[in-house]
């Protein structure tokens, strides 16, 4: 679980007046959407590779002989950290300035995102996975669309939504070595209600990036991808909230 650094820079929302219906908004979205849903095609590929094809399994994670987890292989933490390497470098460096730089992080890190998610398939039934992602998708779906159709200025509910993730972020690493059950309960509760609220403000954040970057096509390719990635992160991290506190377990 972890939505790093957001994927790219928040600008400020300001207040606006009505926005008419807009070809290239449409269009701007539309793509995001689009590598957000082809994201996650790739990534369940790449989970039930290595969850579920035994070579490539036996290189991430570590089996017992009943089938269930039992740890992770060294390759199975480098790819596991290797999403947030690429997001830092794509956020101090230059590598995701450019269209080209930002469409390579993007794919890298849902490749690299899918392979670690092969765990959920040696740790939840298939019939868990199936529901959860349907749960999610609609959950998504109408989240998005709310951030998008309203009129009301989610600034500053974003704000807090930060903030919230960064505690979050916090108590999973001092759970990692607590192990509480309720703490785990309790972060799963708050992490669907952060990632359901950022799957809006992020929506409504993008629709008003596009106006703020004036019709620059190198521009808007960038934002596409980071956008997309914001989306991906967002409907991942909800999925697996949703997977941990609803999912029947192997």
């Amino acid at each position: 679980m972890s939505d790093f650094n957001r994927g790219a820079a928040r600008p400020v929302i300001v207040d606006r007046a009505d926005m008419a219906v807009d070809a290239g908004l449409r269009q701007f979205m539309l793509g995001v959407y689009n590598k957000v849903a082809l994201g996650l095609v790739v990534s369940a590929a790449m989970a039930w590779l290595t969850g579920m094809f035994p070579p490539v399994r036996d290189l991430m994670f570590k089996v017992a002989a009943d089938g269930r987890l039992a740890g992770m292989t060294p390759v199975g933490w480098i790819v596991a950290f290797a999403p947030m390497a690429i997001i830092l470098f794509t956020s101090f460096g230059r590598g995701g300035q450019t269209p080209r730089g930002a469409a390579i992080a993007y794919w890298s890190i849902v490749v690299l995102m899918g392979a670690s998610m092969g765990v959920l398939a040696l740790l939840y039934t298939g019939a868990a996975l199936a529901q959860t992602f349907l749960i999610t998708a609609a959950a998504f779906a109408g989240l998005s669309a709310f951030g998008y159709v309203t009129k009301r200025d989610l600034s500053g509910m974003g704000s807090f939504l930060i903030v919230g993730l960064i505690g979050l972020v916090i108590a999973s690493l001092v759970n990692m070595f607590l192990n509480l059950p309720m703490m785990s309960f309790i972060i799963s509760i708050l992490g669907v209600f952060i990632f359901a609220g950022l799957i809006a403000f992020d929506t409504q954040r993008l629709k008003l990036m596009y106006y703020d970057l004036g019709g620059d096509a190198g521009s808007t390719a960038v934002a596409t991808n980071f956008g997309a990635l914001s989306l991906y992160m967002n409907f991942i991290n909800l999925f697996q909230f949703l997977l941990s506190l609803f999912g029947d377990r192997r």
